[in-house]
């Protein structure tokens, strides 16, 4: 009898082993445990979905699960288990859509303990999920764990806004909000035929607006602006996007005049941007071309920009930006986690026989770009003209959200980086799926300050993330994006939409400012990634001139972190390749981290700060508790990184008076060879 029962049992269990082996006859399984004896069932086909390891190489066999969820879900698949003793290495796949037509929708390669794996996803009611497991790394059996949680949609704390008209912001086109003289706040600048105006904030969120007439023909920007300090004297310049040619509006070294220069080329324009394309330090500039090849402009390192169009002007077919039209926002973000800035074109003209793909391409670290849109699955015919990138789900590298400008190709795309330089598309479920609202602008910001980064778009509404993989819309009266910055300087970031300020009422979430400038690296670090540490985990910010489709916005790294009392670490990687790291800063301030220098301001020695003052001055500096550092010297450092004077001594008190007017850099080095430094500005 009992040899009739094992013999049973083993035929139930080879044929329960066997029923596995393929996406057609996956076991259907539900919560709990699930043993795998052996990873030997069909190919897993492509693509991999896997949220990161390595993916080089064979698929591998197979072992495949149904699951139906009875009702909305978070769900845990995990092999980092106590039944597996010790751990095996695995990688599973998750899956959506049907057998021979499956969609990747989760995975996880190397995410537990020893190489096992671990992932955490939302499910909805009714729907068939594919599991597979497969042996790209071990062919042994293990045990894996499905666990259901109630779906929880945490209530976060919603941002409102006061809305004030400031009648002065009166300008043609009131597109941009950025820093113009060189102190680190969110200042609005305005441009008209022959006159840029600039409305300087000062304390409290009070303005003080200057008039800076442009002489000669100047292009407008009536497809977009974007700001950087290209000729590297400490003020942002202006890119002007139109309808027939681009124009540059240079400041001198003061910041106190501007002078234009309107390139002759034909160039309908689209999203502009400031970006080093080269890698040599120096800022260029990028325009999509709406009806011809893309331009570009190299900057010669003194300022002086020269014209290239891809694959027409001699040499600019080794640089290998798309050469073909119909590009609309464009946007350089480091996706691959290598240190240089890749370039994203969201296209639109979807559809049959007129289809303009997105496109990803890969920035090679030498001056030339690959065109990887196929293999970064971001090859897609949605009709689109903007892509707002952030690092929605906090792990490490930047995710995007692909904007529905229209819905007759598709609606909106939400699509999880793997890691590895691919993208997996999740929208399904993530809210994104059920948003008919559309736009031509789409940008990623953190509203509320909770710490996971919210978009704005269409249909006066931010969508916020909740921080689960999902995202859910709150409605405002007549919103819509323009420049963000925080232009009251309390750590909350307001927008300005024609001549409104739209200030946001700060919620109890604290934040952190990071503000950047560059010596090796252009001045205001565009193309620098700034990460934050602390019990929340990793934050991770890039700078970026121009998101979105038309305007431009703060260059600051603004963070919120929600409850969190402490951050433990800054780390800001310079696109020189310099990095800064800056330990348990203060939160709520904002914090000036000047490159290869300690920002003093952020500064504590034996409980006391060293703080520089009067700040701005047009006499002498002075410096309290200077004893609490062994000074070996001071330096005056002006924007472009020249050292303009060494004192070695007497260092209470430098005399400036010699200096020309303009933003400086105080650096003390110690003699242990630390070096600590912040701005002063001499008027």
């Amino acid at each position: 009898m009992k040899k009739i029962i094992f013999i049973f049992v083993q035929c139930l269990f080879s044929i329960w082993s066997f029923a596995q082996d393929t996406c057609a006859s996956a076991i259907p399984i539900t919560a709990g445990l699930n043993v795998v004896t052996a990873v030997n069932g069909t190919d897993i086909p492509s693509p991999i979905c896997a949220s990161n390891g390595v993916i080089a190489g064979t698929n591998g066999k197979g072992e495949w699960y149904s699951y139906t969820p009875t009702q909305n879900y978070t769900v845990t698949i995990s092999t980092n288990i106590s039944q597996n003793n010790p751990l095996v290495d695995t990688r599973f796949h998750v899956y959506t859509g049907t057998c021979g037509n499956l969609t990747c929708f989760a995975g996880d390669d190397d995410s537990g303990t020893n190489y096992s794996s671990f992932d955490v996803f939302n499910v909805t009611a009714g729907t068939t999920y594919i599991i597979a497991f497969d042996n790209r790394w071990s062919s042994n059996g293990f045990t894996f764990q499905l666990i259901e949680n109630p779906l929880v949609v945490p209530t976060p704390q919603r941002i409102t806004y006061t809305t004030q008209n400031i009648a002065t912001v009166n300008s043609t086109y009131n597109l941009c909000v950025v820093d113009m003289n060189g102190d680190r706040k969110d200042d609005i600048a305005g441009v008209s035929a022959s006159n840029l105006r600039i409305h300087y904030q000062g304390t409290g969120g009070t303005f003080t607006n200057s008039d800076f007439p442009i002489t000669g023909t100047s292009n407008m920007p009536s497809w977009s602006l974007a700001a950087g300090d290209y000729n590297k004297d400490g003020y942002n310049d202006l890119i002007l996007g139109g309808g027939s040619a681009v124009t540059f509006w240079k400041s001198n070294s003061t910041g106190t005049a501007y002078s234009n220069e309107t390139f002759s080329q034909y160039v309908f324009c689209q999203r502009t941007n400031f970006v080093d394309l080269n890698n040599d330090g120096n800022l260029d500039a990028f325009s999509c071309h709406d009806v011809d090849p893309n331009v570009y402009f190299i900057n010669n390192g003194s300022g002086v920009l020269t014209f290239y169009q891809s694959g027409v002007t001699p040499g600019a077919t080794t640089m290998g930006i798309h050469t073909e039209g119909g590009n609309y926002g464009s946007i350089f973000v480091d996706y691959d986690n290598d240190g240089d800035q890749d370039l994203f074109i969201a296209k639109c003209r979807g559809g049959a026989g007129t289809a303009k793909f997105n496109e990803m391409h890969r920035n090679n670290g030498n001056g030339t770009f690959t065109d990887v849109s196929i293999e970064a699955n971001l090859y897609d015919p949605i009709q689109t003209w903007s892509s707002a990138w952030a690092d929605y789900d906090n792990d490490g590298d930047l995710d995007i959200v692909v904007g529905a400008s229209s819905t007759a190709d598709g609606n909106h795309k939400y699509m999880r980086n793997n890691g590895n330089g691919t993208f997996t598309d999740i929208t399904s479920g993530s809210g994104w799926d059920t948003n008919a609202s559309t736009s031509i602008e789409h940008v990623a910001h953190d509203f509320d300050n909770d710490g996971f980064v919210d978009v704005l778009g269409g249909g006066n509404k931010i969508m916020f993330n909740l921080g689960n993989g999902t995202f859910a819309p709150s409605n405002y009266s007549a919103i819509a994006v323009g420049g963000i910055g925080d232009l009251n300087n309390d750590g909350f970031l307001d927008f300005l939409n024609g001549s409104n300020v739209r200030y946001a009422i700060p919620n109890s979430n604290n934040w952190l400012k990071v503000t950047l400038q560059g010596i090796a690296s252009n001045s205001y670090g565009i193309g620098a990634r700034v990460e934050i540490y602390g019990a929340f985990g990793k934050q991770i910010r890039d700078i970026h001139s121009g998101d979105g489709f038309k305007y431009m916005s703060s260059l600051n790294a603004h963070f919120g972190i929600g409850a969190a009392t402490a951050i433990t670490k800054i780390k800001v990687i310079w696109p020189s390749g310099t990095v800064d790291i800056i330990t348990n800063p203060n939160i709520n301030q904002t914090v000036n981290v000047i490159e290869g220098n300690f920002p003093l301001n952020a500064s504590s020695f034996n409980g006391k700060e060293v703080v520089i003052f009067p700040n701005p001055t047009s006499d002498y500096l002075t410096i309290s508790n200077i004893e609490q550092l062994d000074v070996n010297a001071i330096q005056i450092i002006d924007t472009n990184g020249k050292t303009i004077s060494r004192i070695t001594s007497n260092f209470n008190s430098i005399d400036v008076s010699n200096l020309s007017n303009g933003i400086y850099i105080l650096s003390i080095e110690t003699k242990e060879g630390k070096k600590f430094a912040e701005n002063f500005i001499k008027k």
